[in-house]
């Protein structure tokens, strides 16, 4: 369990106590393993362009790239947060943190070649696919292959801010960082729900529906911003029967 004297030690940043600041070796890992991703994804792209036409075939890659990398970038800023708030690393923790490693390591390539599948689509085939698509049933198939991939990073992510959030006493969490831990907690399950039901739709219905699979992914814009109003709501309740209380 935490102490009080730890307590008034932690630096605050977001209405968060930071409980883990100091750089642990799972960290170190965990990082290295992204950053591996990265490359995986850059090498993913083809071979080293032999002429200028080839250059400029390799630049029309870039948008695929670059959804690519922030969709890495993104999962990595999600456990980084976890791991600058909450400070936990136990074999519970360690485990969960090295399956994310192994989802992700299997992710990158349906990653890849959604993005770049779907760029070619919108450009009119302007930025060039590396995958070819034949039929429905083989792009039906790639949304099942990247919804549960990012359905199963989803979940982990999620996994390790619930686990967080069942140490609250341990770690001393207040009633602000409960209610930031919830929301964190909800909006990963959400993402892989979201994620889920995709691959699931990609598999039940039949192919002339299963290709609109991609599109249960536009309802995040709409659902994420909802949850995120719904607990500043409720943190900023908090925050003024607090103030209420020392003005009385």
């Amino acid at each position: 369990m935490i102490s009080k004297n730890e307590m008034s030690s932690f630096s605050i940043e977001n209405n968060f106590r930071m409980r883990g600041l100091e750089t642990t070796r799972l960290d170190t890992f965990i990082d290295a393993a992204f950053a591996f991703a990265t490359t995986m994804l850059v090498i993913s792209i083809g071979n080293i362009p032999q002429s200028f036409s080839d250059l400029l075939l390799a630049f029309k890659g870039i948008p695929s790239f670059l959804a690519g990398f922030s969709s890495i970038v993104f999962i990595w800023l999600g456990h980084r947060k976890w791991s600058r708030r909450y400070g936990i690393e136990n074999n519970i923790t360690m485990l969960i943190s090295f399956g994310l490693v192994f989802v992700l390591m299997i992710y990158i390539y349906p990653l890849r070649l959604v993005f770049s599948a779907m760029f070619s689509w919108i450009s009119g085939n302007y930025f060039p696919s590396e995958f070819i698509i034949h039929n429905a049933n083989e792009l039906s198939s790639l949304f099942v292959f990247y919804g549960f991939g990012f359905a199963a990073i989803a979940l982990l992510l999620g996994c390790l801010f619930l686990y967080a959030y069942k140490t609250k006493n341990l770690i001393r969490l207040n009633e602000i960082e409960k209610l930031l831990t919830k929301y964190e907690v909800v909006s990963w399950f959400i993402m892989a729900s979201t994620a889920l039901f995709s691959a699931v739709f990609a598999i039940i219905v039949p192919l002339n529906l299963a290709v609109f699979a991609g599109f249960f992914y536009c309802t995040l814009p709409i659902s994420m911003p909802i949850v995120s109003i719904y607990f500043s709501k409720k943190v900023k309740k908090i925050k003024n029967n607090v103030s209420n209380k020392y003005d009385t």
